[in-house]
C-alpha cells in the first residue's frame, strides 16, 4: 500500500496531477516504408481512404486464425514490454491485404510466409484509434494458409487495460486484462470473441518471478542477465478476450489436486497466487473451490474443460473478476480473507462471484459467442448457474432469494426507454463495453428462471447439456442456442419464450382483473403491455411477450402461457378467491397490477407469501406507484409489512426505493417524518439483529444500520457508525481494529467523515497510507468522496486525481463527490473545468460511463449543464452514448416524480 498524507497533495497544483500523456506519434498520413524493406519500429497511424474502409465493428469475412506463437519479454519493473508473434491465418480468397487489430503497438517487423515457403514483406498500419489495423503485403498472397510474424513492443499501460502495470509494495506486477477488446493493445491479432485459435506462449521473466498463463507451465530456463524463459502448454482454442498473461514476485499456494470423478479422468492442479506477503489470504476462496467444481462438473454432466485451475488475486483489476481460461482472475479485494472467516456481506460476494467465474469455464470459455450481441449466451448463463450451485452448496445460504433479488434490479433499467434488449445488434467497437450491463447479467438471469421454472427443470437442463456438448470448443450464437434447446425440449413455446424476452426490450406489464360476476366460474382478465413510469418517452406500440405465467389464490394454482395483447382464463375453483397473486413463486420477469381492492387483500395476507412472491409483491407495488397507478399509501402499507418478514432479502427490499425517493421526490422539510417512520418500521429490528451470531442476522444488521445512518440520517445510527469507525481508525486514541468489520467499512467511514469534525479526513487519509487492506482501500476513497465541508472541497479534488489514488477508485471517489448536495455545485464545477483530466485518470474501459456522474441530479439546469459538457467533450468517451442517454432519462423521471411529492408527504403523516 502505498503511503500518502493529505499534507503533500495540497502542495502539488491541480492541473500538474493529471496522468503524462502518450508518447508522440506519427502524425496523420505518415507511413513507415513498406517497399520490401520491414517498417522501422514506430507506432504508424494513417488516415484518409483506408480509414474509411476500415471495419469498425465485425472484421469480414475470409480470414481467421488457425494458432498463434506468441513470445514476450515481461519485465514488470520495465516500462514496456517487446516480443513477437506468429499467425497461422487460413485466407479463403486471394488478397493483398487484411484486417486485423492491435493498438498502439509498435511493430519493427512485419513478413507473410506462404504454405509453399515463400517470404512477402508486409506493412502493418494501425488506421482506427480503436485498434483496427491493416496489414498490406507486397504482392498478393495466395488462398490458403499463410504465417504472419510481426516483432513488436509496447508499453505497459497504467490505466488497468490491456497488459498493464502496477506497484504495491515496493513491487511491480503486470497482468493481462483482455475483455473485452483489450487485447489489441499487447498482442496484434484477431480480437474477436468467434475467431479462437490454440496458443503456444512462452514469457521471458526475472529469474524467479512467478509466470502465469492459460497453459500449464511446462518448463523453465535460463535465460541470460538474470531472466528466464518460461515455456507453456498449448491452450485448447481461445478468443483473445480470455488470455491470461500475469508476471510478479507473486506468493505462489500450491494445494492438492482436485481428484477425478465421474465426469473426469483426470486430477486437476489447482494453485493460488497473491502478491507477495497475502498468500496465507487465499485459503478461503481455494477450500471452497473443489466443491464448487464438483457441483458444476455433476450439474452439467460435462468435465471442466481444462488441464489446470489457477486463481489470481490482482493487486489491481478493472472489473470485480474476469474468466481467463483455467486463470480465473480477481480483483483482490474480492477473495483475500484475513483470518478464518469474512464478513457476512463479504462472504456472499466472494462465493457468488467465484461461482460465477467458474460456471464461465463453460459458458463463454468452451462454447464462445462468435460476437458481441450475443453476450448473455456467456454472461447470462453463468449468471443463472451461480445460485443454482451456492443453494446446492449450502442449501440453508439464501441463495435463491439473492438471484431474485437481482434478476428484480434489473427491471430498474429496463423500464426505461433508453434501455437495449438482451440481444440487439452491435456494430461499433466502441459500443461493444455498453453491453455489459444488468440487461446482460441481471435481465438474462431472471429470463433464464422464468423458463426453467415454468418448463422444468428436467427438461431444460438435459437440452443445455446438449447445448454445450455441441459446440464445445467452437462458438454459438443466439439461433444455434434457440435450435438445439427447441430440438432437445420439442417444445415450441420455450424457444418462443427466449426470442420474445431476449430479442426486445423492456418490462412486460400485466394488467389483472378478477371477475366473480360474470359466469359460473371466477375469471381473469389479463392484458400486456410494455411498463411506463411517469414521465417516460416510452412510446406505446402494442409490444407483446410470449409469457409463461402462473396464477396463485387462496383456491389454488393455474398456469397458462401468454401469447396475446389480452387473454381471460377461466379459474378452475367456483368460489371467488379472496386474494390473487398474478406472479406464482415470484418467478416471472414481469411486473403487475390489480384493482385497489384487490391489493389490501395481498397487504392483509402478506406474511402468508414464499419470500420470492413478497419480493414480487413489494417491486410491483413500487413500479406501479412510479407508474402513477397506486396510491403511495398502499405502498408503504407493502413496506410495513415487508419490515415484519421473516427473510432478509424482503425486510431490505424496500431500502433502494425509499433511497431514492429520499434524494428525489422529498423536500427536507419532509425529513422529520420520514426519518420516524423509517425508525417506527427498521430500529424494532435493529435491536433484535444486534450482537447476532448468525451470518444472515449480522448482514441484516449491517444493510439497516447503514441505511437508517446515511439515508434517514437517524442520529443514534450515525454515532453508532461514527463511533465504530473512529475506532477502527485510531482517530485521536488506540486503534481497535475489530471495531469495524468489512461490511460496514464505508458507511461507517462516510459518517466518520461527515461527522467526526474536520480533522478526521486527513487522518482518514492517512491511515489509508498505512493499512494493507484491498477492501478498506475502496470504501475509504468512496468516504472521502462523501465529505461535506465546503473548506475541504478543494483537498477531496487534489486527492481524487493525484497519482496516490487509483484509476477505480478515483472513479468511485469522483461519483460519489459529486452526489453530495451541501458540496455538489463546487465538485459539479469542478469536474466540468477539469473534465480531460478526470477521462485520464479513471479506467479506460469506464470512460464511456461518465455520464452516470450526473444521475443523481434532478433538475432541467443540470440536464443543460450535462448535455453541454459532452458536446464539448464527447471525443474523449467513446461509446458514451448509452450511458448519456440513460442519465439523461434518469434525471427526467426523477423530474416527473417530484410531482407525487406532496402524497408522498401526507401519507408519511398519516
Amino acid at each position: 500500500m502505498r503511503k500518502i498524507t493529505l499534507r503533500s497533495l495540497l502542495a502539488v497544483p491541480l492541473l500538474a496531477l493529471a496522468a503524462c500523456s502518450p508518447s508522440e506519434k506519427p502524425a496523420d498520413g505518415e507511413r513507415a516504408e513498406s517497399s520490401g524493406k520491414p517498417p522501422t519500429s514506430q507506432l504508424v497511424k494513417i488516415s484518409g481512404d483506408a480509414e474509411k474502409e476500415a471495419p469498425d465493428g465485425r472484421l469480414p469475412e475470409g480470414v481467421r486464425p488457425t494458432a498463434y506463437r506468441l513470445d514476450l519479454l515481461l519485465d514488470p519493473r520495465r516500462d514496456d514490454f517487446s516480443g513477437t508473434v506468429e499467425i497461422d491465418i487460413q485466407l479463403d480468397e486471394s488478397a493483398d491485404h487484411i484486417w486485423m487489430h492491435g493498438k498502439d503497438i509498435r511493430v519493427s517487423e512485419a513478413t507473410a510466409t506462404t504454405a509453399d515457403g515463400k517470404t512477402v514483406a508486409a506493412d502493418y498500419q494501425q488506421v482506427l484509434d480503436s485498434g483496427v489495423v491493416r496489414v498490406s503485403f507486397a504482392e498478393p498472397l495466395p488462398a490458403g494458409e499463410f504465417t504472419l510474424s510481426l516483432a513488436y513492443s509496447a508499453d505497459f499501460d497504467r490505466n488497468l487495460s490491456g497488459l498493464f502495470k502496477v506497484e504495491e509494495q515496493g513491487d511491480s506486477y503486470a497482468l493481462a486484462k483482455s475483455e473485452s477488446i483489450q487485447a489489441r493493445k499487447y498482442l496484434p491479432g484477431f480480437d474477436e470473441p468467434g475467431l479462437k485459435a490454440p496458443f503456444d506462449i512462452s514469457l521471458t521473466v526475472p529469474e524467479g518471478y512467478a509466470a502465469i498463463s492459460n497453459g500449464a507451465e511446462l518448463k523453465r530456463e535460463p535465460a541470460g542477465e538474470g531472466l528466464e524463459k518460461v515455456t507453456f502448454a498449448t491452450t485448447r482454442p481461445t478468443p483473445t478476450y480470455l488470455l491470461s498473461l500475469s508476471v510478479g514476485p507473486f506468493d505462489v499456494v500450491e494445494r492438492d489436486a482436485i481428484p477425478p470423478n465421474k465426469y473426469r479422468k483426470e486430477p486437476i492442479p489447482l494453485r493460488g497466487f497473491a502478491r507477495k506477503g497475502r498468500g496465507d489470504d487465499l485459503d478461503y476462496i481455494l477450500d471452497v473451490t473443489p466443491r464448487m467444481l464438483e457441483i458444476f462438473e455433476t450439474e452439467l454432466q460435462r468435465p471442466y474443460p481444462f488441464k489446470k485451475l489457477d486463481i489470481i488475486a490482482a493487486p489491481q483489476w478493472p472489473s470485480g473478476a474476469t474468466e481467463l481460461s483455467a486463470a480465473i482472475t480477481y480483483r483482490e479485494q474480492r477473495i483475500l480473507v484475513e483470518g478464518d472467516e469474512p464478513a457476512p456481506g463479504a462472504r456472499l460476494a466472494l462465493l457468488g462471484v467465484h461461482a460465477h467465474e467458474i460456471a464461465h469455464m463453460w459458458f463463454g470459455n468452451l462454447v464462445t459467442p462468435p460476437w458481441w450481441d450475443d453476450l448473455w449466451l456467456k454472461e447470462g448463463f453463468s449468471t443463472w448457474g451461480t445460485p443454482l450451485t451456492l443453494t446446492i452448496f449450502e442449501p440453508e445460504g439464501g441463495h435463491d432469494l439473492n438471484a431474485a433479488v437481482r434478476a428484480i434490479s434489473a427491471m430498474q433499467l429496463d423500464s426505461l426507454a433508453s434501455t437495449r434488449a438482451i440481444r440487439e445488434p452491435i456494430d461499433k467497437n466502441d459500443d461493444i463495453r455498453n453491453a455489459y450491463d444488468s440487461i446482460t447479467y441481471s435481465k438474462s438471469l431472471g429470463v433464464i428462471h422464468m423458463v426453467d421454472q415454468y418448463f422444468g427443470a428436467d427438461r431444460f437442463r438435459p437440452a443445455l447439456g446438449r447445448y454445450i456438448e455441441t459446440f464445445a470448443d467452437g462458438v454459438a450464437d443466439s439461433d444455434d442456442f434457440y435450435r438445439v434447446i427447441g430440438e432437445e425440449t420439442n417444445t415450441p413455446e420455450l424457444t418462443d419464450t427466449f426470442r420474445s424476452f431476449v430479442e426486445q426490450k423492456g418490462v412486460p406489464e400485466l394488467t389483472v382483473n378478477l371477475d366473480c360476476d360474470s359466469g359460473d366460474k371466477p375469471r381473469v382478465t389479463i392484458r400486456q403491455g410494455r411498463y411506463k413510469p411517469l414521465g417516460s418517452p416510452i412510446q406505446l406500440s402494442g409490444q407483446q411477450w410470449t409469457i409463461p405465467l402462473c396464477l396463485r389464490s387462496d383456491q389454488g394454482r393455474q398456469c397458462l402461457m401468454l401469447a396475446d395483447s389480452e387473454q381471460t382464463v377461466e379459474l378452475e375453483s367456483e368460489q371467488c378467491p379472496q386474494w390473487l397473486l398474478p406472479n406464482a413463486d415470484g418467478s416471472g420477469y414481469y411486473r403487475w397490477n390489480l384493482a385497489g381492492e384487490q391489493w389490501q387483500a395481498l397487504v392483509k395476507n402478506f406474511a402468508d407469501f414464499t419470500p420470492t412472491e413478497q419480493l414480487s409483491i413489494i417491486d410491483s407495488a413500487f413500479a406501479a406507484f412510479e407508474a402513477g397507478e397506486l396510491p403511495i399509501a398502499t405502498v408503504l402499507d407493502v413496506v410495513r409489512e415487508s419490515a415484519v418478514a421473516s427473510q432478509r432479502q424482503v425486510i431490505t427490499a424496500p431500502l433502494q426505493y425509499l433511497g431514492k425517493y429520499r434524494r428525489s421526490i422529498l423536500p427536507e422539510k419532509a425529513l422529520p417524518d420520514f426519518t420516524r417512520f423509517l425508525q417506527g418500521l427498521y430500529q424494532p429490528v435493529l435491536e433484535r439483529t444486534a450482537g447476532s451470531d448468525t451470518p444472515e442476522q449480522k448482514l441484516l444488521y449491517s444493510e439497516l444500520l447503514a441505511f437508517m445512518a446515511l439515508v434517514a440520517e437517524d442520529p443514534q445510527a450515525r454515532k453508532t457508525l461514527a463511533d465504530k469507525a473512529i475506532a477502527f481508525t485510531g482517530f485521536k486514541r488506540e486503534r481497535d481494529a475489530a471495531a469495524l468489520d468489512s461490511d460496514l467499512y464505508e458507511a461507517a467511514l462516510v459518517v466518520a467523515v461527515q461527522d467526526a469534525g474536520r480533522e478526521f479526513l486527513p487522518h482518514l487519509v492517512k491511515v489509508r497510507g498505512e493499512l494493507d487492506d484491498p477492501r478498506f482501500e475502496n470504501a475509504s476513497a468512496n468516504a472521502i468522496g462523501a465529505a461535506n465541508d465546503p473548506e475541504q472541497v478543494q483537498d477531496v479534488q487534489r486527492l481524487a486525481v493525484s497519482e496516490e489514488m487509483g484509476p477505480r477508485e478515483a472513479f468511485g471517489l469522483i461519483a460519489t463527490a459529486v452526489a453530495q448536495p451541501a458540496v455538489q455545485e463546487q465538485h459539479w464545477q469542478w469536474l466540468r473545468d477539469n473534465f480531460p483530466t478526470v477521462v485520464e485518470k479513471i479506467p479506460g474501459q469506464w470512460r464511456r460511463r461518465t455520464p452516470s456522474f450526473a444521475r443523481t441530479f434532478c433538475t432541467s439546469d443540470r440536464l443543460d449543464q450535462l448535455q453541454a459538457l459532452f458536446e464539448q467533450h464527447s471525443a474523449l468517451t467513446p461509446g458514451y452514448q448509452r450511458s448519456m442517454a440513460q442519465t439523461e432519462e434518469t434525471i427526467e423521471l426523477c423530474m416527473a416524480q417530484r410531482e407525487q411529492a406532496p402524497e408522498f408527504i401526507r401519507a408519511l403523516s398519516r
